[in-house]
């Protein structure tokens, strides 16, 4: 009988703007699932010490890679020019350190699928890619003769990603269940997640604003994702 080898946890990200969807992903098997936590774990411990970032303080990326999150309960001095806290390289060094820990995890894989719709279509867009790419998991899962479960942040509230899953025959279902919803907030491995997908939207729309985070994804992220880089579909 096929095994569950592959949990999957799924993040978005873009630009509604300019149309431009992206999902990106942090996976691994069961039985690395103590092992990945370990080391993101023990990442998010140095950052308590040295830059007095919680380890139970959600990091959105969009937010402290900014500036706009306020992620240290006690501002290092490192980051802290003429009494003027400097929040935006504070962020920069959050970010390094995650993916240099997303990077280190034995057994962790990523991955980024993305697509350029029109901004008026957003909504169809995002239903379509995220069909698509549950497809591509059925696809892999199938030749695997294995199983695979999908975690996302959010309520469930969305059907956009229930339609996906209840959409496949049921007698050939690889990915088990509908995506499971769970709170960013209390989950590092979405926030693992979304720092993938943050940094493949940064990779594909180049925004002059995000220019320092342009190649995270191709000198970091890379090692970790079979395809190298994000993936149009």
């Amino acid at each position: 009988m096929p095994a569950l080898e592959r949990m999957i946890y799924v993040d978005d990200s873009g630009r509604p703007q300019s149309g431009l969807v992206v999902f990106g992903w942090v996976e691994f098997s069961p039985d690395h699932w103590s092992i990945v936590l370990r080391t993101w774990l023990e990442s998010r411990k140095r950052l308590w010490r040295t830059l007095g970032v919680p380890v139970s303080q959600e990091l959105h990326t969009t937010d402290y890679v900014n500036g706009r999150g306020r992620i240290s309960s006690r501002f290092p001095s490192s980051h802290r020019r003429e009494g003027v806290e400097l929040w935006k390289d504070l962020g920069r060094e959050v970010a390094g350190d995650c993916l240099e820990a997303i990077r280190s995890s034995e057994g962790l894989r990523v991955g980024s699928v993305f697509r350029q719709g029109a901004p008026e279509d957003l909504a169809d867009t995002r239903s379509s890619v995220y069909a698509e790419l549950v497809a591509r998991f059925e696809v892999e899962l199938d030749a695997q003769d294995a199983l695979g479960i999908i975690f996302m942040d959010g309520d469930g509230s969305d059907p956009t990603y229930r339609r996906a899953h209840r959409e496949l025959r049921l007698d050939h279902r690889r990915v088990l269940e509908d995506a499971i919803h769970i709170d960013s907030r209390k989950s590092q491995f979405a926030q693992m997640a979304d720092l993938v997908a943050w940094s493949a939207y940064a990779s594909i729309e180049r925004h002059p604003g995000n220019e320092f985070a342009w190649r995270w994804y191709e000198s970091v992220l890379s090692e970790r994702d079979p395809d190298r880089l994000p993936q149009e579909i």
